[in-house]
């Protein structure tokens, strides 16, 4: 079966990322479309990309290509009106982090879907090297031993220049800091490395870029099967690294990397009570290597499309980051413990990621 695709925004992440992934897919994809709203830049892609259609407008290119399948490529705001647009047409969705600014419009994806499609789905494409399949299974098999302790770090660079593009740094256009547009794929690996947490204590701060949002938070974090977690993210570290590490009673499981990771990125060191060779090098005896990346993730939404259920990252998995984020912001912002679940729609953390209970001004 081959899908009809159209790509939404022809900026960095579609050139770099999507691209790539669709060309990957082979002849289960075919790009029949392009969307963006500056016509040199869309020119520049459609040629370089041999796309047969450009549009100005997303209702433009639905009600002439009817696509089955729409990559959102474009900023934080734009991402929740362009989903329901899609998926009220009938097209499945491709959405880039963060899915929306709120937790409410991510209510309003969900209500624009359809049993047995179409879906949204979520650019969360760490959970789908192979080496995170890998310690996902072993860690929710038992096989490590019980979870335990837990550090999950973002600690990257961004100059101020950075924060000079008119849209991000801000919380009507981007939703957040670091929090929300970069730890948020490391915290959504932790999610799938861990389950599902219980409560959240934080705090959040601007130490040192001109921005609206925080550019660095912290938290602790209780899960449900009793590890604790401590969680970084951070846009003034020089040296950058993005970092997982879960200590289990039988092994610690590391991950260090920055953008994407390769099997050889995830180190399995057991505990000195563990002295069986086989079992030790069976956790790392792992058939394939797939980096995690957009083509990594890409073929499970088009296995899902064919069978017709509900893809990874959707729904309740696709809210599970934005939820955990929620409760961030909600504990850094009012000095609180925040408890899973608490965040509803009679709660201003709900529509706005600040709350509007913000310790500084912008």
């Amino acid at each position: 079966m081959t899908f009809r695709v159209a790509v939404v925004g022809s900026g960095v992440v579609a050139e770099a990322s999507h691209i790539p992934a669709l060309r990957a897919a082979g002849d289960r994809v075919e790009i029949v479309a392009a969307v963006d709203s500056d016509p040199e830049r869309l020119a520049d892609f459609q040629q370089a990309h041999d796309i047969p259609a450009a549009y100005g407008s997303v209702q433009e290119m639905l009600a002439a290509q009817k696509p089955d399948l729409v990559h959102i490529c474009t900023p934080p705001v734009t991402h929740v009106d362009i989903a329901v647009e899609c998926l009220e047409a009938g097209s499945w969705v491709w959405v880039e982090k963060p899915p929306t600014l709120s937790l409410s419009e991510y209510a309003r994806i969900e209500a624009a879907e359809r049993e047995g499609g179409p879906y949204a789905s979520v650019v969360f494409q760490h959970r789908f090297g192979s080496g995170a399949r890998n310690a996902i299974d072993l860690i929710s098999s038992g096989a490590l031993g019980r979870p335990l302790v837990a550090i999950c770090q973002t600690t990257w660079f961004r100059e101020q220049a950075y924060f000079d593009v008119p849209w991000r740094g801000r919380w009507d256009t981007e939703g957040g800091g670091p929090t929300m547009g970069h730890g948020i794929h490391q915290m959504d690996l932790l999610l799938a490395l861990l389950g599902d947490w219980t409560s959240v204590q934080a705090t959040a701060a601007r130490l040192d870029r001109a921005t609206e949002t925080e550019d660095v938070s912290m938290a602790m974090v209780r899960f449900e099967n009793g590890a604790l977690a401590s969680i970084v993210n951070s846009v003034l570290s020089p040296r950058e690294e993005s970092y997982i590490r879960v200590d289990l009673s039988d092994a610690t499981v590391e991950l260090t990397h920055l953008y994407g990771y390769r099997n050889s990125d995830w180190l399995y060191t057991p505990a000195s009570h563990v002295r069986d060779p086989e079992r030790i090098a069976s956790w790392t005896a792992v058939p394939e290597n797939v980096p995690s990346s957009h083509s990594a993730q890409l073929p499970f939404l088009l296995d899902a499309m064919e069978r017709g259920v509900r893809p990874p990252l959707s729904g309740g998995e696709g809210r599970a980051a934005l939820e955990l984020i929620a409760a961030l912001y909600r504990s850094a912002f009012t000095g609180r413990v925040v408890v899973r679940g608490e965040i509803g729609p009679d709660d201003p953390f709900y529509y706005r990621m600040h709350g509007d209970a913000l310790p500084w001004h912008s």
